[in-house]
């Protein structure tokens, strides 16, 4: 999820009443609910080695607890010489356990998502996503805001002729609830796009593996994509409709094995990349120069270009010349089932 996201989130929890439990709470919840993104200082390095450890340790059980262990300690410390104002005393275990939420939050929605994540590093690098949210949610991100602003701006009317202030606990439950609501919604919607998409063959072919990957605004709109053994199958689907139709999809083939494919899928930026992706699909181009190998994850399609792109060139020896990841590449060009 993206970071104005997660702040609202923890926000919201420290307005429902965690804000009571100690000084700097909501300042805990802030930075613990934004910690595990540190990781994006592997962006110095290079995209590929970003790919490579984003959402990764840090994102991990063992170290989001590390992390809050770490800002809980801090906060603490930096607590105990500040002025004193008015408000709870400050509590180590409560900056701990608000650390331990904030942190565990955020793992938990980037979870939701497709990119994943990788809950048992170091012990297990396997990726595991709900696929219900959208990286960047407009409808999530609009339900947070309301949340909050909206009692926010009827306390400074209210003010404003004299009434009693208070804080906008009600607010902040309606976000939790809005967030959980929306949850179950598109977790229901994602079963049901599945459960169509399993149903059919395609070009005469059995599905292999299948997965239904969210839209921005419609929480009703997804993305089908169905391996089979001789291609992949783009297709939309729509939860409110009884069906998805095999012959709107946009076919990829599966690459035929060769000596570039190969040596291209051995370079670090292609390791890292199929690491990652879900639903890999290749293409080889072949000119006087040598070789240009593309390789697309499927699940991040978009018909209007861009994606996952992981790029490696090479000349007529197979010794590479570039190798690059990028996250808005050339879109992949399917072709369309015949109808």
């Amino acid at each position: 999820m993206d970071n104005l996201t997660h702040t609202l989130t923890a926000v919201a929890l420290s307005h429902a009443g965690l804000y009571r439990k100690t000084r700097f709470a909501t300042l805990t919840l802030i930075a613990a609910a934004n910690a595990p993104d540190i990781d994006v200082l592997a962006r110095f390095w290079g995209s590929a080695t970003y790919l490579k450890y984003h959402r990764g340790y840090t994102h991990s059980i063992l170290g989001v607890s590390l992390l809050a262990f770490l800002l809980a300690w801090t906060m603490y410390f930096l607590g105990r010489k500040a002025k004193t104002k008015p408000g709870p005393p400050l509590s180590l275990g409560w900056l701990l356990a608000l650390a331990w939420i904030g942190t565990a939050t955020h793992l938990l929605m980037d979870f939701t998502n497709s990119y994943g994540v990788r809950p048992f590093l170091p012990f297990s690098g396997r990726w595991y996503a709900w696929d219900i949210i959208f990286i960047f949610d407009p409808l999530l991100l609009l339900l947070l805001c309301l949340g909050l602003g909206l009692p926010t701006l009827l306390r400074l009317v209210s003010e404003e002729v004299g009434a009693r202030r208070s804080r906008p606990a009600w607010g902040a439950v309606f976000s939790l609830c809005a967030l959980l609501f929306l949850w179950g919604l598109r977790d229901v919607a994602h079963r049901r796009v599945l459960g169509f998409l399993e149903a059919h063959t395609y070009a005469d072919q059995n599905a292999l593996r299948v997965g239904a990957f969210p839209s921005p605004f419609n929480p009703f709109a997804w993305t089908g994509v169905v391996e089979t053994d001789a291609t992949y199958e783009v297709l939309p689907a729509n939860a409110l409709e009884n069906d998805v139709d095999p012959r709107s999809a946009l076919q990829f083939h599966k690459p035929q094995a060769s000596p570039a494919l190969d040596a291209a899928m051995q370079t670090r930026t292609g390791r890292i990349f199929m690491d990652f992706a879900r639903f890999p699909w290749a293409q080889t181009d072949e000119s006087d120069e040598g070789f240009d190998v593309q390789i697309h994850d499927l699940r991040f399609y978009s018909s209007n270009g861009g994606g996952f792109l992981a790029e490696i060139k090479m000349d007529k020896a197979l010794r590479v010349s570039s190798e690059s990841f990028s996250f808005t590449g050339q879109g992949a060009t399917g072709s369309r089932v015949e109808k």
